[in-house]
């Protein structure tokens, strides 16, 4: 079934949406990128559960980042973005949420003290995962039904249905569906679909030493994140804010969403990400109205012809 719901009105219910008559709670995914550390052990902890087959093996020599961006072999990814944040007018350092280490080019002691010279190096870390939007574009285009809604409201791949057409991949406004190169196959993050029925927290969740990652009731998840944005200004960090969590975006909301201490497109997030299919239910319409207008001239057509058969 396909999320052809409205992006307006009352929040909808996925799961409910979807075919699932008395559905639990829906569950999702916070990231606190405020306290992550790039350990990656979210990533390790989701190929071994899920038997990714390895990606990522190959270092660029330019980035710590070895798995460089979400794909079919990688459903979590750790980003590692490097920033030298100008120093604020009479100092040389700019206190950081965060991670950061000391500048190794132009140590504080021989600083300029003008406003304009380098202060930290600070790293912006972040774990990137499918979003499990409200509105899934890539289920309004599944032909074979190999996506589907979970009872938890997640969205999911059966792999042993999916054809390897492919057109889930450009329906996803956040480029995380990949198609696997050996067989076609679409793939990316269940949310630890068998873990939820029986009861357990996903494992990248699990792994996570800094529970920078936290699963848990969506609505839950909301009110942490908003008192953590809170807790954040309150300590001087104004930039900290939320991504993917409102319901009136253009998706619906994200079942999978996150504090940045950026603007989204430094992490390789689309600022304002929209669901693709927005405008199939007026394309149908207008196609149904074109088809029927193209079928009633085509029959005045033959009936005029006939017309003139009959007068010889």
């Amino acid at each position: 079934m396909t999320d052809r719901n409205l992006l307006s009105g009352p929040e909808p219910e996925p799961a409910r949406d979807a075919g699932h008559p008395e559905p639990p709670e829906r569950v999702g995914f916070f990231t606190d990128t405020s306290v992550c550390i790039g350990c990656k052990a979210c990533e390790v902890a989701c190929k071994e559960w899920n038997a990714v087959p390895e990606d990522g093996m190959a270092l660029s020599g330019m980035s710590y980042d070895n798995t460089q961006g979400l794909g079919a072999s990688t459903w979590r990814h750790v980003a590692f973005i490097e920033q030298r944040v100008p120093a604020p007018e009479g100092r040389t350092e700019l206190p950081l949420a965060g991670n950061t280490q000391p500048d190794p080019v132009t140590p504080p002691e021989a600083a300029s003290e003008d406003a304009a010279t380098p202060g930290e190096l600070r790293w912006l870390m972040s774990s990137d995962v499918c979003k499990h939007c409200t509105h899934a574009a890539c289920l309004d285009v599944c032909p074979t039904g190999s996506l589907f809604r979970t009872e938890f409201g997640t969205v999911v791949v059966q792999e042993d249905i999916c054809n390897g057409c492919g057109y889930c991949v450009p329906a996803c406004p956040y480029g995380v569906i990949e198609q696997r190169p050996d067989d076609g196959r679409a793939f990316k993050c269940t949310l630890c679909y068998d873990r939820l029925g029986v009861g357990q927290e996903p494992a990248c969740a699990k792994a996570c030493p800094t529970e920078s990652i936290q699963f848990g009731p969506l609505d839950e998840l909301r009110e942490r994140a908003a008192l953590r944005v809170d807790q954040l200004h309150e300590q001087g960090v104004e930039e900290a804010h939320l991504y993917g969590h409102d319901p009136e975006d253009g998706v619906g909301g994200d079942g999978a969403f996150f504090l940045l201490l950026d603007k989204p497109e430094v992490y390789g997030l689309p600022p304002d990400p929209v669901v693709t299919t927005r405008d199939l239910p007026a394309m149908w319409k207008h196609a149904g109205t074109a088809a029927l207008s193209l079928a009633g001239g085509m029959a005045l057509a033959f009936a005029l012809a006939g017309r003139k058969r009959g007068t010889r």
